[in-house]
């Protein structure tokens, strides 16, 4: 690690937070500054490939110049008067919980924005779809880098206008519908949070997320925590998503382009359980506590649910959309993150914050392939991957299909890799929860959630048998491998995905120190 002031680090982190949004104004300029092309589309798509590189540079620094020997401390903070009426302030800092996500959102912005510069998806003009790249980009990372409460709840609104338009314009069948059904869930769940939100802040006195947690609910009635974990749970639920308030995310996958969906999987399904991280948990630790059962049930219920949905779409003659089916996995991924969570034990939560980041990275690779393969075959119809084109991808693309089967292996949770360790967490916390849980409904609920580790296993084995295997069809079209742009996009997420599961303590180092402190009472 490097020696970087105080100061530089505020400034970096200032840089990673604001430089997207001057990136999206410049990107509709006639002519982004500084950048040419061969026409005015490519110089705009090279332009984001550079705000979105400058970014990543940036918290890469940020992450080396960090103090990783007290990660429980909030390190690059600013904090400067907004609202003095309402005492809101521009609060921002970084600790163990919110530095990885702050990395991981830098790096799949800039990978989406590296493969959109070689394969922009069909629309209007790609200077609108730069442009609501990085507002995206820059509201996901204000989420993960703000500690005032209106302050992240203006943040977690920003990013719902890019989604919806990068649905609704560049999407697939269905997208008109899909977007509005996305937006229409997200904002009436932050009308709800909202409300949670500010009856903390008036009956606390502050806004400021650090002070609130340092108090750990001393000074909330336990009825005001109660109704406040209820209101904010719901809207952060909704965008986890927590079955059942999921419905809109298979339909907004299935419609949404690669990019899109890589992004929503990636990043901004993290934003709801990094609010049950951030703000529930250390700030409204008595009613998280009431919850905290109820929520455990509703993740193992979406755990094998999201699995029985996989199964059913894999099934042949099922009409199975495999982009649906990934869709339909992140609910029961995002089940474990939940579930550990919901045991209020370091354990526990740090299971559901490794599961966080190896779902980014492992979904993320799985969007990115089955765009790839839709782009060569015009579908991602099971049925029609299997039967139709003869997909037998190891014999027509080796790569491609040895990538697909590596995401595969690696989302049901193979030893070695990245998504093994978050989902075992997760469970070892369900086995042993909070002393004052009841155990034998956790233990209940680790027993299910296990089986779900089952059914996850059996449908990406369907998955990788119909698709990848197979002898190939003299008729059948010939599939292009991995192109040279695809290999230098997914390179990143498969090499993170193996040195995240070989090396935990990478990642467990930074957030384990940071949990102990948040559940012992606040972060200083």
């Amino acid at each position: 690690m490097i020696d970087i002031s105080e100061s530089v680090m505020q400034f970096l982190l200032a840089f990673v937070v604001v430089v997207p949004l001057l990136g999206a104004a410049a990107a509709l300029l006639p002519a982004p500054p500084g950048l040419k092309g061969k026409s005015p589309e490519q110089a705009v798509l090279r332009h984001g490939v550079t705000v979105t590189g400058a970014v990543l540079i940036a918290a890469i620094v940020l992450a080396l110049g960090f103090d990783h020997d007290h990660p429980s401390r909030m390190q690059a903070t600013t904090d400067i008067s907004w609202i003095p009426a309402l005492d809101v302030r521009i609060h921002l800092g970084i600790d163990g919980i919110s530095l990885p996500l702050v990395v991981l959102t830098a790096l799949l912005t800039f990978l989406c924005a590296l493969y959109t510069y070689f394969k922009m998806p069909a629309g209007p003009t790609p200077k609108a779809f730069v442009a609501l790249l990085l507002v995206l980009e820059s509201g996901t990372l204000a989420s993960f880098a703000v500690l005032d409460l209106l302050l992240f709840f203006l943040a977690f609104e920003m990013v719902l206008i890019p989604m919806y338009f990068l649905i609704a314009r560049w999407g697939g069948e269905g997208r008109t519908q899909a977007a509005w059904r996305f937006i229409l869930y997200t904002l009436l769940g932050s009308v709800v949070m909202l409300l949670g939100l500010l009856l903390i802040g008036i009956k606390a006195g502050t806004f400021d997320m650090v002070a609130l947690a340092t108090d750990n609910g001393r000074s909330l009635t336990t009825s005001v925590q109660v109704i406040a974990v209820l209101a904010i749970g719901i809207g952060l639920a909704v965008k986890t998503p927590m079955w059942p308030l999921h419905s809109w995310l298979p339909d907004a996958h299935t419609a949404a382009p690669t990019v899109g969906s890589v992004l929503l999987a990636g990043v901004l399904l993290k934003m709801g359980t990094y609010g049950f991280v951030r703000i529930l948990l250390p700030i409204a630790p008595d009613g998280f506590h009431t919850f905290a059962p109820y929520l455990a049930a509703f993740a193992v219920v979406g755990i094998i649910y999201g699995s029985l949905a996989c199964l059913a779409l894999a099934k042949q003659g099922a009409k199975g959309d495999l982009k649906r089916l990934i869709a339909y996995s992140s609910v029961g991924h995002m089940g474990f993150v939940l579930l550990g969570i919901a045991t209020m034990t370091p354990t526990g939560v740090n299971g559901a914050l490794f599961a966080n980041i190896a779902h980014g990275l492992i979904t993320g690779l799985l969007f990115f392939l089955v765009g790839a393969l839709k782009d060569r075959t015009g579908t991602t119809d099971l049925d029609t991957l299997a039967e139709e084109t003869g997909a037998a991808l190891y014999g027509k693309a080796p790569r491609l299909g040895g990538l697909l089967a590596f995401g595969a292996v690696a989302s049901l949770g193979l030893p070695g890799l990245a998504g093994f360790w978050g989902e075992m967490l997760a469970l070892f916390g369900a086995f042993r929860p909070a002393e004052d849980l009841s155990r034998p409904a956790f233990l209940t609920f680790m027993a299910i959630a296990a089986f779900g580790t089952l059914l996850t296993a059996a449908y990406m084995l369907v998955v990788v048998r119909r698709v990848c295997m197979g002898a190939v069809p003299q008729e059948a079209p010939q599939l292009a491998d991995v192109h040279t742009y695809e290999f230098a996009a997914w390179t990143p997420l498969v090499a993170l995905t193996v040195v995240a599961g070989l090396w935990p303590k990478a990642l467990l180092g930074l957030t384990d120190p940071a949990v102990q402190q948040l559940l012992a009472g606040g972060t200083r």
